[in-house]
């Protein structure tokens, strides 16, 4: 069965591309998914303030890939040099964003390309320029930090769209995700404190919804095992418990929510799907975000002719049981077949 119309038919492979006559029978009686994508991630560091590491790069693209994920963005890297092409026919395929653009005091120290008002439009168009077409600006931080000002946030991104460029918003303050929503950003990234209001705004947008699930969750085990200063434990833990609401809301609604990790390790996207139908998304919903809807939000097909030859399958249908994502039974990129299970 090929997803997401759950049709039984044939899909060949001819060279990198599905479609071509002949072609050897890779797998029978399985179900089909365009290759898994992981929307916010960011391979090659383990901890902020690390230096990018090409091995580690490697390695943790590799988890990605033995997990079915066949396509990653990346909002924010540390890449010493994110324009330049590092292509591996043997790796996921990327969607770079660029370096992180952060104001002086909201975000990590020494992380990122750090910009100051006057910067910051002039920034997110060199950003999104040199890495096809994505920027990613951090919105706003702590509690009590002041988010990136509205008009200056609406500047920037419209500058971006101008170029046809796109801009991921990291936002997770009240503050930071309505101006977030209001300056037409095309994706926000967590969204935790997202006033549920403002949902119509994003679908008249066409803004999407990244809530990172994966990256807060060990997080909120350790807040409730009384770690933290208590105002940043009140803060997480409203934000966290608002979040199942945000999301299934903005999803009724007809918001793209999307599943991205952000976290280690790499390789967790179908658990990144678990917490989306906790959230309250339909089974097919949350395995969309991780593969077919997620391919057409960024610009790639699905499993169709002339389509790139990303294909993961399984022994059961994910929509059914969304823990077979964890268990792929063959993994071809780019045509090429690389990994079975025995």
């Amino acid at each position: 069965m090929v997803l997401p119309d759950g049709e039984e038919r044939v899909i060949r492979v001819s060279g990198d591309r599905i479609g071509g006559p002949g072609g050897e029978c890779l797998v029978e009686g399985a179900w089909l998914l365009p290759g898994l994508v992981d929307v916010h991630t960011h391979p090659g560091t383990n901890q902020p303030g690390e230096d990018f590491d090409e091995d580690l790069h490697r390695s943790h693209m590799t988890d990605h890939r033995d997990a079915g994920v066949l396509l990653v963005r990346t909002p924010g890297s540390v890449d010493p040099d994110p324009t330049r092409e590092r292509h591996d026919p043997t790796l996921p395929r990327v969607r770079r964003g660029g370096r992180w653009l952060a104001m002086p005091g909201l975000f990590f120290p020494d992380f990122g390309r750090p910009v100051t008002e006057a910067d910051l439009v002039d920034a997110a168009v060199e950003e999104a320029e040199a890495s096809g077409g994505w920027c990613k600006i951090i919105g706003d931080w702590r509690p009590g930090d002041p988010a990136v000002p509205l008009d200056l946030l609406t500047e920037a991104i419209a500058a971006v769209h101008a170029i046809d460029g796109r801009v991921a918003v990291h936002a997770q303050t009240a503050e930071g995700s309505r101006n977030a929503v209001l300056a037409r950003a095309d994706s926000i990234e967590h969204g935790m404190h997202l006033d549920n209001d403002l949902i119509p705004t994003m679908v008249e947008h066409g803004t999407a919804l990244v809530p990172t699930f994966t990256a807060f969750a060990p997080t909120i085990e350790r807040i409730r095992a009384g770690e933290g200063a208590p105002e940043i434990r009140e803060w997480l833990l409203t934000g966290w418990e608002g979040l199942f609401t945000t999301v299934r809301t903005a999803h009724e609604a007809g918001v793209t929510v999307l599943a991205g990790t952000d976290s280690k390790p790499c390789g967790d996207i179908a658990g990144e799907v678990l917490w989306l139908i906790r959230a309250g998304l339909p089974p097919e919903a949350a395995v969309a975000a991780a593969s077919w809807t997620a391919r057409h939000w960024l610009g790639l097909p699905g499993l169709e002719e002339g389509a790139p030859a990303d294909i993961v399958a399984y022994d059961a249908d994910p929509r059914v049981d969304p823990s077979v994502l964890r268990r792929p039974s063959l993994i071809v990129l780019g045509g090429q077949v690389i990994g079975r299970q025995r």
